[in-house]
This record gives C-alpha cells, structure tokens and sequence, in this order.
C-alpha cells in the first residue's frame, strides 16, 4: 500500500491547529499538514463547520492508531483515503 492520505476530522479550527502542530512534532513532517475547513451539508452557520487536517503519507509510513489516537484526544476522528 502507498500513496494514502489521511483526514482528521475536527470539531474547530483550535483543535486543528494543535492536531497539526502535534503531528508536525511527533512525525517530524516533511511539509504541514494541509488545514481545510468543511462546511456540514445544508448548514450555513459558520459554527457547524467541521476542520479537516489533511496528512498526505505517500509511503503509507504513518502510523493509523497514533493518528486516530490523536484527533480522539481532540473529539475528532481519523479518515484514511
């Protein structure tokens, strides 16, 4: 497996960036991670918006249940592509 990418979902933009710069510190990344805001369907409300931190792996490196772990810890949860 090779080139996969990896999504946490978080509730805010606060989470997000702590998940990224814990990633950066724990992973010693190359490059940030990409930070991305995802309006839920339907919703207009700026508050209902999800964050997504996106993790490009393109060794398949990483480690799942450390990742998973980590946006857990911040109410969020861990996508992989």
């Amino acid at each position: 497996m090779s080139d996969v990418r990896h999504v946490l979902v978080l509730p805010d933009r606060d989470a997000a960036e702590e998940v990224a710069l814990q990633l950066d510190l724990r992973l010693g990344l190359p490059e940030e991670p990409e930070l991305v805001r995802d309006a839920l369907a339907g919703e207009d409300d700026a508050e209902d918006a999800q964050w997504l931190v996106v993790l490009e792996d393109p060794h398949a490196a990483y480690d799942t249940a450390l990742l998973a772990s980590l946006a857990e810890e911040h109410e969020g949860w861990l996508e992989t592509d």
